[in-house]
């Protein structure tokens, strides 16, 4: 399975590429006011409002910094499951792809009711990599607010 790899602080993860739609460079964004924690806003994707999640926000508290490397990934978000919704999530250094099999992601030991989005783990040799649950990324509080109009009907 191919995965993507990009840093949130001095960590790195990985979602799977065949959840990703596009990755773009960062685009000028339409911030909410008094959004939850992790809510970097939305912008236009051809036309039509996309929410933006940052990543380092969620994970580590802090806004991505703005590299050449930082990256908006767009993946298909499954509010329901014949329904996946777009999702923009800003990462940095989000610029290199691993080969990796189930198997080689192992269980951390640890695990947090605040951050269930953070699966298993692989080694590249350079250090560990954290493999991104997509589908558990957003609180149903956050998602509530994002994906409102869907839940309803």
């Amino acid at each position: 399975m191919l995965f993507l790899v990009f840093q949130l602080g001095k960590d790195r993860y990985a979602i799977e590429a065949h959840r990703i739609i596009e990755i773009l460079h960062l685009v000028n964004l339409k911030q909410i006011p008094r959004a939850p924690a992790g809510v970097a806003g939305v912008f236009d994707y051809h036309g039509e409002p996309v929410p933006l999640i940052d990543l380092t926000e969620l994970a580590v508290g802090k806004p991505s910094r703005k590299w050449m490397s930082t990256r908006i990934i767009l993946v298909k978000y499954p509010v329901e499951p014949s329904h996946p919704r777009t999702l923009g999530l800003i990462a940095e250094h989000a610029t290199n792809m691993i080969q990796r099999s189930i198997p080689d992601f192992m269980e951390t030991g640890v695990e947090s009711d605040e951050a269930r989005y953070l699966g298993r783990v692989t080694n590249d040799g350079g250090g560990l990599i954290q493999w991104i649950e997509v589908e558990q990324l957003l609180t149903p509080e956050v998602r509530n607010v994002l994906f409102r109009e869907l839940i309803r009907s």
